[in-house]
């Protein structure tokens, strides 16, 4: 297991090239609005919450636990860009993010699921300062970790399916901690296309991550007990490499789940010739197979190239009795759950 250490003490600014006048956030911004964790009987319950995720937009997430903020593929453009997806494919953004990037308060962590513009386009490349840590897969490692005197980003860790990396947080007098695994994905359908794709990286590989928050006994990693687990399913279609989770994860409840949708189709909607990431039916199908207790649907109207609605997803879960198992956010909403300190169980 690969480890890393994270230091909140250290109020570093998230970018590099914010202009001097601008003061730096301490802070999120309040949410528009805040949805809690659903008790075991219905209901909800929000005294205990010691975490939040806000949707920033995308699959733009930022996680806040034990004084550390975890961000998921930061993508900042606004209505009207334009970002470059493939040969000759090109996606126009149709709404802007939650936050602005020179707004955002320090952030501790990057996980990005692969190296793509509408998950880490040019603006958040050449802003972000070199030092913050990335979890990313190997494809984006050698990209960003290869530029030039000053520009390649110093602290990128890689990780391939079912790799992992214990995050400790620094100062924490409950010895918390990240468990980050690497998991499956697939942007491109398997056959003839995906074992091209594999050799021209025409759509780049991609992760999944399963994010396990918990506590640590003492400093030896093998004390960690995971208190609440995520799993991020990144831009995959539900090919059959995702069959392995629920194997590995046999036994272990996997708490949240947040499912990247669209349909995404090159090279658009109008002419949809491949898609890349899952529509409803295929995110029923992984709700199924993972079985969490809620999820969260992200990734799914920002640019015009998604072509399976939100509402196809809310019809095919209601259908299949599995409505009060999903937590809608929009931009800016946030979602407060507990993580559970499982060393006094």
């Amino acid at each position: 297991m690969k480890h890393l250490t994270l230091n909140p003490a250290h109020a570093i600014p998230p970018t590099r090239d914010a202009p001097r006048d601008h003061p730096q956030a301490s802070e999120l911004p309040p949410p528009k609005e805040v949805k809690v964790q659903p008790q075991s009987g219905g209901g909800t319950e929000a005294g205990d919450n010691n975490a939040g995720l806000m949707f920033v937009g995308t699959a733009t997430t930022i996680l806040e636990w034990e004084e550390v903020r975890i961000m998921t593929d930061p993508n900042f453009l606004h209505a009207g860009d334009h970002v470059h997806l493939g040969p000759g494919v090109t996606g126009t953004r149709k709404t802007n993010p939650a936050i602005e990037l020179h707004d955002l308060p320090r952030i501790d962590l990057i996980c990005l699921s692969h190296y793509h513009a509408d998950h880490f386009d040019a603006k958040v490349e050449s802003s972000l300062r070199r030092s913050l840590p990335i979890i990313t897969t190997p494809h984006a490692k050698s990209h960003l970790a290869s530029k030039g005197a000053g520009e390649a980003f110093t602290a990128v860790h890689d990780l391939d399916f079912f790799d992992d990396i214990l995050v400790d947080i620094a100062g924490s007098e409950k010895k918390a901690a990240v468990k980050v695994t690497g998991m499956p994905g697939k942007h491109v359908p398997p056959g003839v296309l995906g074992t091209l794709n594999d050799l021209v990286e025409a759509v780049p590989p991609t992760n999944g991550w399963m994010m396990e928050l918990g506590y640590k006994q003492n400093d030896n990693i093998d004390s960690f007990k995971c208190g609440y687990r995520i799993y991020i399913s990144g831009d995959t279609l539900l090919v059959p490499e995702l069959k392995e989770i629920p194997k590995r994860y046999a036994g272990q409840n996997i708490d949240l789940m947040l499912i990247h949708l669209g349909g995404t189709t090159i090279p658009s909607p109008s002419v949809p010739l491949l898609m890349v990431t899952m529509d409803a039916e295929q995110g029923l199908g992984l709700v199924k197979l993972v079985d969490p207790d809620l999820t969260i649907p992200i990734h799914y109207d920002d640019y015009d190239v998604f072509l399976s609605p939100l509402d196809d997803f809310k019809k095919k879960m209601e259908e299949a009795g599995l409505g009060d198992k999903v937590v809608y956010l929009d931009r800016k909403d946030r979602y407060d759950f507990t993580v559970r300190d499982r060393r006094v169980e």
